[in-house]
């Protein structure tokens, strides 16, 4: 696994944030599932050809720490990291931080399980494995 972050930029749309034009908590989480999707169809397979193939990554737990409020219209970049794989998990690391001042706005952290069509924890698929690690 490499130890080098996928970039993501987005820009906070209004929809995003509350009456003082800060971002809502739960956006963040979005974002972060936003960034482990391109971070994955990065490493050679789409999300969706995953689902086609028969598998889904479920969230089965979610830890996320803020730092620092996100505006209305500010640039973010959020920093996706595989940090772990095993047989049935992955675990990505994620820094959402102001892309012009690079100040972090938050830290978070998901380990996804691999599912087969019928919603059972099953081996993630060694494709899946090897692209991922070699990313």
């Amino acid at each position: 696994m490499s130890d080098r972050p996928h970039i993501t930029e987005l820009r906070v749309r209004y929809a995003e944030t509350d009456q003082m034009g800060v971002v809502y908590h739960a956006n963040y989480l979005v974002w972060c599932e936003v960034g482990r999707t391109e971070y994955i169809r990065a490493a050679g397979t789409p999300y969706a050809q995953l689902e086609r193939d028969g598998v889904a990554l479920a969230v089965v737990d979610v830890s996320m720490r803020c730092h620092a409020p996100a505006r209305y219209d500010d640039l973010v970049r959020i920093e996706t990291t595989l940090t772990e794989v095993r047989s049935r998990t992955l675990t990505f690391d994620y820094v959402v931080a102001h892309a012009g001042t690079g100040q972090r706005i938050v830290s978070a952290r998901t380990v996804l399980a691999s599912l087969d069509r019928d919603g059972r924890i099953t081996a993630v698929p060694p494709v899946l494995r090897a692209r991922l690690q070699q990313a």
